[in-house]
């Protein structure tokens, strides 16, 4: 069943013209929340985001009913996005990024020496692998960390 727009009113995935807000919180990830929240405030159609952003219509309805991002949208896409919602940069990338499992942060992390070129390929691959490499990237991760941890519990 696909969700249609009549009169410019935003698609609601999940219940049709958007229920309520805590039904589609519920149904939604967290881009596709923000971005429902900004088509309502803002009385927003997606062709209003999409013309605003310079983005397709069909990107910002895509993100905005795709329950199961695979990958984050492309940096590119995230800036016109929220352009278009008018909305920080870090509020998009934050929500793209949960939405498909990962996390972001707008701060370094202590520790985190600017011209890391290691940690800086790591970051920016990371949209480059598919779900599975990335649970396995994530299994190793884990692993190094707790091994971190036993090490500092031993000391």
């Amino acid at each position: 069943m696909a969700a249609q727009a009549t009169n410019n009113e935003p698609e609601f995935p999940a219940g049709g013209q958007g229920d309520s807000v805590t039904e589609i919180e519920h149904v939604a990830n967290p881009l596709q929340r923000l971005i429902q929240q900004r088509l309502k405030e803002a009385k927003l159609s997606y062709g209003d985001v999409a013309r605003r952003g310079g983005l397709p219509r069909s990107t910002v309805y895509t993100l905005a009913t795709t329950r199961n991002l695979v990958r984050p949208p492309r940096p590119a896409t995230i800036d016109a996005l929220a352009k278009g919602l008018d909305v920080p940069v870090s509020v998009v990338r934050a929500a793209a990024a949960e939405s498909t499992g990962l996390h972001y942060y707008d701060e370094a992390p202590s520790g985190h020496q600017p011209g890391d070129q290691e940690r800086d390929l790591l970051i920016a691959s990371i949209e480059e692998l598919s779900a599975e490499d990335r649970r396995h990237v994530a299994a190793l991760v884990e692993s190094l960390r707790k091994k971190a941890s036993r090490d500092q519990s031993a000391d």
